[in-house]
């Protein structure tokens, strides 16, 4: 069994923090995990938030907050796991938030460093958090159609795709996390998004953080978006996107096993 997205943010860059991921995964069955943190922690990737900055003084104290270190402390500590040998299966690479406008400009960064994987993740809408609960409902989702914020998500999910810099795409369907209705019909942006992860060959998580961080009563994907992307043969990843290490492998067992 896979954890493909568990998080360090919550704790140091250390051997001693990682091992607690390891530990939690192999009490939790788990053969293969793979340990990330988000671009936002490190300060070679600062220019690619000015415009989470710039559209809100709330979203600007909040990402300044998360900015601790340079990517060479990751690197670091990823070549000193590297010497070490674990009972399972390691890996270890980043989330990247992904925005179209921002595309280059992740390229020409992550071209200068190589991780075993890299996921790519929609956070933003139009420059808006959208899952911040002491901000988010006040900037976003109040001020817009929810049929707007959904149609941005998902364009930009699908551009993420053909961006071709990315191996797994992060909680593709976050979006409906408050349960608001999108308005429409999302069935054929779940049937065009399968067909480009398949002519992509790109990983789709199964992710359960919607359902215990945000009382979602998905446990991961829409039944419907699972079933459409197994009928275009994609890889579907289990994904706990755990930020600290009890919460690996968090509610794998509700998940639907076919």
């Amino acid at each position: 069994m896979i954890d493909a997205h568990t998080h360090l943010e919550n704790g140091d860059l250390s051997v001693e923090y990682v091992c607690k991921f390891i530990d939690a995964a192999k009490e939790k069955g788990i053969t293969h995990l793979q340990i990330l943190d988000h671009t936002h922690r490190f300060f070679e990737f600062k220019d690619c938030y000015k415009r989470v900055c710039e559209v809100s003084k709330l979203q600007e104290e909040w990402f300044l907050k998360k900015q601790k270190n340079s990517i060479d402390d990751y690197l670091k500590l990823i070549a000193a796991l590297k010497k070490e040998t674990f009972d399972i299966d390691v890996r270890f690479g980043l989330e990247v938030c992904y925005t179209p406008e921002t595309e280059s400009l992740l390229s020409s960064i992550l071209k200068n460093y190589h991780f075993d994987f890299l996921i790519g993740s929609v956070h933003s809408v139009n420059g808006y958090l959208y899952d911040m609960d002491s901000f988010s409902k006040e900037l976003l989702w109040n001020k817009n159609d929810p049929s707007t914020i959904y149609k941005s998500y998902y364009d930009s999910i699908e551009k993420l795709i053909q961006s071709n810099l990315f191996d797994q795409v992060g909680h593709p369907d976050v979006i409906k996390l408050y349960s608001i209705d999108p308005g429409y019909d999302l069935h054929p942006t779940y049937h065009h998004i399968a067909r480009l992860a398949n002519e992509y060959n790109i990983k789709m998580e199964d992710n359960t953080k919607a359902h215990y961080s945000y009382h979602h009563p998905d446990i991961g994907l829409n039944a419907d978006f699972r079933n459409i992307l197994k009928e275009n043969n994609v890889q579907i990843v289990t994904a706990s996107d755990a930020h600290y290490p009890s919460d690996v492998g968090r509610c794998f067992e509700l998940l639907d096993p076919r």
